[in-house]
């Protein structure tokens, strides 16, 4: 299996506490209707074979619908069932070993509750970063906030794609988007709503506003940069090297093993999958 773009913006975990008398496959279903792109199978106090289970379920659900399904916390189940990855806390199994677990082909996301954490996650390869909690909330009772805070700073500093969650909602989202999330979870605002798809076309709608004022969902491109996945809203390998700080400097650009003239930069597209070398030539004398 290979590993599924990040292109989400509309993070949806269960919850099956907020949703009593109604069945998880049917709740997630009616989320991923709304415009959830994203599943996480998140059950604290629930069995390893009763976790098993739901996730099975939860694997035909999202296959049917082309969309990734995460296993927060388990390894071995996300394996089992065959899930496109994990996401892991801070007090989880390290990345590194996650990652030599899972192999390459499966998504790693890393909870993070400040900006150091959040580098380390980068650097250590992590697929995507969860950012908050943004507010106080109940799947996280007694963790302090980080507030909207935290939230432009890893817009300033973090590359990879990170995502806030944390005590979400319709009231409050556009004040977590104006900080500079461009993707949104959400647990109790959509699974524990009466009309969850409702509720998520809601949330999908406001993204999407926000993100028409900056590089929209369809613009992004994950692209391998001197041997790093990145990802980018540049068109063009003008505009690629223009983001990089780079246009003023002495530097050769191979694209997929073809080195680009400088004058063919401003003509040449930047495409999902581009395998990029950017080499800053420093004088000496």
């Amino acid at each position: 299996m290979g590993k599924p773009n990040i292109t989400f913006r509309l993070y949806a975990i269960t919850g099956e506490n907020y949703h009593p008398g109604r069945s998880m496959v049917s709740v997630m279903e009616q989320a991923i209707r709304g415009g959830a792109d994203i599943i996480q199978l998140r059950a604290k106090d629930t069995s390893k074979r009763e976790l098993l289970a739901q996730a099975y379920a939860l694997r035909e659900l999202t296959r049917r619908y082309d969309v990734p399904l995460l296993i927060n916390d388990h390894i071995d189940v996300a394996l089992a069932a065959e899930a496109d990855g994990v996401h892991l806390g801070q007090e989880d199994l390290p990345l590194a070993e996650a990652r030599r677990i899972l192999g390459e082909d499966r998504i790693i996301g890393i909870s993070t509750h400040n900006i150091a954490q959040a580098l380390e996650a980068q650097a250590g390869g992590a697929d995507y970063i969860g950012v908050g909690p943004v507010y106080p909330t109940g799947t996280k009772p007694g963790r302090q906030a980080v507030t909207t805070d935290y939230v432009r700073e890893a817009a300033a500093q973090v590359r990879i794609p990170f995502v806030a969650i944390g005590g979400i909602t319709l009231d409050n989202v556009d004040a977590v988007l104006e900080a500079g999330a461009t993707r949104i979870c959400a647990v109790s605002a959509i699974v524990g709503s009466d009309q969850p798809a409702e509720t998520a076309r809601a949330f999908k709608q406001r993204i999407r506003a926000y993100n028409a004022h900056g590089a929209s969902a369809s613009s992004l491109k994950q692209v391998l940069i001197n041997g790093r996945q990145e990802w980018t809203d540049a068109v063009t390998i003008a505009g690629l090297v223009e983001q990089y700080g780079l246009g003023a400097k002495r530097i050769v650009v191979e694209l997929n093993g073809v080195i680009l003239a400088r004058e063919a930069w401003l003509h040449t597209s930047v495409d999902e999958g581009a395998k990029l070398e950017l080499v800053h030539f420093v004088g000496g004398g």
